[in-house]
């Protein structure tokens, strides 16, 4: 159980960098990016061929990440400059990175065995392996929240909630759209470049299904430390992505579900089907308590009133 409960916990480190490109499309965007289900493998895929070529690891990573600015650029391009709706621009760019993935691997599936890793050598001891990866996805965090608040993502946060808005004072809506995109998807390449590397692997179809599993880390960690500010909404990311993963171990050890790793996308949409209606499910009740509250406050002036005339 322990061995579970710390690999989920080193998974959802990993997934973590994942969960925050997707914030930024899903919250800050307003933007449906499916992308993300090809751009993760983008990033597996790059990382694994420069490694295996005898590139350093940190120089495969940083690739990979770049390998994603530039999947999220087209796909922000298609939606900004070409005028394709933004659900259909996310599905033709993930379609079209199918086949570029294939490409750059030259087959469907690289193994990384004995090959070196970014942290491949904190890897023996799995504290200091969470630590190492703690750390890392604290410092992404960081980064992300600075740049948040410089002007240009102040542009992005404000083009989220109201682009016409942001046009009437001469701002560039598209330019920002193409930055946030970019940004989101380079994060997860570079999340799909650290689990390719921890696996020891990269295959064509590892990013099925990231962008559920993605906006499930999300809900999540919003469910329980909110999104009030940035600085709580990408610390949200994190922690939903880490307790993700952990309900997913506990889900598939728990022998009276009978569930199997086949089982895996069935358990993530379930569990981003109960974070979406749970918080619905209280404002329903809150707002019957608030109308009984408020009806037993006027029938008691009114009695009041009643009582008075009398």
């Amino acid at each position: 159980m322990l061995n579970s409960m710390t690999g989920a916990v080193e998974l959802g480190l990993m997934y973590a960098l994942m969960a925050l490109g997707v914030y930024i499309t899903f919250r800050i965007l307003d933007f449906p990016d499916l992308t993300v289900d090809s751009s993760f493998t983008t990033g597996g895929a790059i990382s694994a061929v420069m490694i295996i070529h005898g590139y350093e690891p940190w120089l495969a990573t940083l690739a990979a990440f770049f390998g994603g600015l530039a999947a999220g650029a087209c796909t922000g391009l298609l939606h900004t400059k070409a005028k394709i709706n933004g659900l259909l621009s996310g599905i033709l760019m993930m379609i079209a990175l199918y086949s570029i993935n294939l490409r750059i691997m030259g087959k469907p599936n690289i193994a990384l065995i004995d090959e070196p890793t970014l942290f491949g050598k904190f890897e023996s001891d799995t504290w200091i392996y969470i630590l190492v990866l703690f750390v890392f996805a604290i410092i992404v965090k960081l980064l992300l929240d600075g740049f948040l608040h410089t002007d240009l993502g102040l542009s992005l946060r404000a083009t989220g909630d109201n682009a016409r808005m942001i046009r009437s004072f001469g701002a560039n809506t598209d330019r920002t759209k193409i930055v946030g995109i970019s940004l989101s998807n380079g994060l997860v390449a570079l999340s799909g470049a650290l689990i390719a590397q921890d696996g020891g692997f990269a295959d064509v179809n590892m990013g099925i299904g990231m962008i559920v599993i993605g906006l499930a880390s999300v809900i999540i960690g919003e469910a329980i430390i909110g999104h009030r500010v940035v600085f709580q909404a990408t610390l949200a990311a994190i922690l939903g992505s880490v307790i993700y993963r952990i309900v997913i171990a506990l889900a598939l050890r728990a022998d009276w579900l009978h569930l199997k790793a086949s089982d895996l996308k069935l358990i993530t949409a379930i569990i981003v089907i109960i974070a979406l209606v749970i918080p619905t499910i209280q404002r329903t009740l809150k707002q019957k308590r608030f109308a009984r509250r408020r009806s037993a406050e006027l029938a008691e002036a009114a009695a009041a009133r009643a009582g008075g005339r009398s």
